[in-house]
């Protein structure tokens, strides 16, 4: 365990090699507090694509999952995408490949591929429009009645069906951290805050969604957490939002709805793992070119639309 005099020297070794490099931080809402201190922006899966498409550095570095760096490296061809772990990986992300997706396609060759942001860049390559769970409703609003093939969240499929109408195709993935979080946390969480708002991710299962206030993404959680008449939250996603939260609102209540909605791979991350890969320039995240255009076209239509 390294010591706040430890850590202090880390921060400033990381600011030094930061501004050497011409490098940005981002970090995802999900990483510990300590990297989201270090970052030089911090957001959902939506915000972090956008900013990796508008930064001027010559170095990203993703503080996130092996998909979310693909997305900056896709975006930033001439940019060097750095990933501190390179076993920073989504589980959800692993649960179809650019095969099966092919295979699928074969099924229902008129279906547009509506793909999750959560996936690799070979399946982003076989899709047609790519999404995030802040987006998802409005990117299928604007496909109007096509047939739609959604991958590979279901239950962030089923939430849009929910919200749209649209019947579609849905692959079975699942993110594992919210599938964590269970009808009757937020059941007793209820009893026991009679006066919070309750958010949870679209991710979670029908049944948590349905005793929710509100289905938000991270940043949109964030979003709402801002507002006056905000004062109390009960928040169904991973535990490492509390702390922006906690951070962005002085004198709030943030109440995480489980101790066991926490992303593994998300936590790999720390401070010592981005100070050694702006001192050696690796790992880095490279995409085959062809793949990237292809995976690309599939993430413009969607900033398009957002």
């Amino acid at each position: 365990m390294t010591t706040s005099n430890e850590q202090a020297s880390v921060v400033q070794a990381i600011v030094r090699l930061k501004k050497k490099r011409n490098a940005v931080i981002l970090a995802h809402n999900y990483q510990w507090g300590e990297v989201q201190d270090i970052a030089d922006f911090v957001g959902d899966s939506l915000e972090l694509s956008q900013q990796a498409a508008r930064t001027t550095a010559d170095v990203v570095v993703f503080c996130g999952v092996h998909f979310m760096a693909e997305t900056a490296a896709i975006l930033c061809p001439d940019k060097t995408v750095l990933l501190p772990d390179e076993q920073a990986g989504c589980p959800m992300a692993d649960m179809i490949t650019a095969e099966q997706l092919i295979q699928k396609k074969r099924e229902f060759p008129q279906a547009t591929v509506v793909c999750y942001v959560n996936t690799t860049a070979a399946v982003k390559a076989e899709s047609d429009v790519c999404c995030t769970s802040a987006n998802a409703v409005k990117v299928v609003q604007s496909l109007g009645d096509r047939e739609i093939l959604f991958i590979p969240d279901t239950y962030l499929g089923q939430y849009v069906i929910s919200q749209t109408g649209n019947q579609m195709v849905l692959w079975p993935g699942y993110c594992p951290t919210h599938v964590n979080i269970k009808p009757e946390d937020i059941a007793r969480l209820r009893q026991q805050y009679p006066e919070a708002n309750v958010v949870v991710h679209p991710e979670c299962t029908p049944e948590v969604i349905a005793l929710a206030d509100h289905a938000l993404s991270s940043g949109g959680m964030c979003r709402f957490a801002r507002r006056e008449d905000v004062s109390q939250l009960i928040v169904g996603t991973e535990i490492g939002l509390i702390h922006r939260l906690n951070k962005e609102n002085p004198g709030k209540q943030f109440i995480s709805v489980s101790e066991h909605a926490i992303c593994p791979t998300m936590k790999l991350i720390t401070l010592e793992k981005i100070l050694r890969s702006l001192e050696a320039m690796s790992p880095r995240v490279s995409i085959p070119e062809t793949v990237r255009r292809q995976a690309k076209a599939a993430v413009d239509r969607m900033l398009e639309i957002v």
